[in-house]
């Protein structure tokens, strides 16, 4: 005769049974009052389902590749309303995150650049003003004339920070 026991009182017996400290799962098994195999097939199942992948992996929006950016929007494109809203749910994502995508892919093509790849051009960006600043500053010495650090102006006209010489002694375009 086969005991069909519910979800809440197996996952209740698995967690007391990876909770056992130094008692032995048969001795578990007795306390439930269950068969010692039966609670040894719940934690083998209970394994195969998490190295299967089953058990889902919390990530960044931020963290998506460009392919799991496009995946998505797939997979949503066809929901609205309280459908679309469980849809994020499931995978730790807002609406807006799918809006900000479709944009980046329809107005580039591609997605917009990662954290990482923009701290990277920001870093690259100072080193190359530190170097533009000791070089321009062994040219002043060299001549004689003073540098006027004033003379830097933040250009506008780009989306970036970026700086231009106006007047600068010693430097020509």
């Amino acid at each position: 005769m086969e005991l069909a026991y519910s979800q809440a009182f197996i996952e209740q017996a698995l967690v007391k049974s990876y909770s056992r400290g130094g008692r032995t799962v048969k001795s578990v098994a007795e306390e439930l009052n269950i068969n010692y195999h039966t609670l040894k097939n719940w934690m083998r199942k209970k394994s195969v389902h998490k190295d299967s992948g089953l058990v889902n992996k919390e990530k960044r929006p931020q963290d998506w590749s460009a392919a799991e950016q496009l995946t998505a929007l797939q997979e949503s494109h066809t929901l609205s309303g309280e459908q679309l809203n469980a849809w994020c749910r499931e995978r730790g994502l807002f609406a807006h995150h799918l809006s900000t995508w479709k944009t980046a892919f329809c107005t580039d093509g591609k997605a917009a650049p990662s954290t990482r790849e923009l701290r990277g051009l920001k870093e690259e960006n100072e080193q190359l003003k530190r170097e533009f600043f000791l070089r321009h500053r062994l040219a002043v010495a060299g001549s004689g004339r003073s540098p006027k650090i004033s003379t830097w102006v933040k250009s506008s006209s780009a989306p970036t920070t970026t700086f231009s010489l106006q007047n600068c002694p010693g430097f020509s375009a």
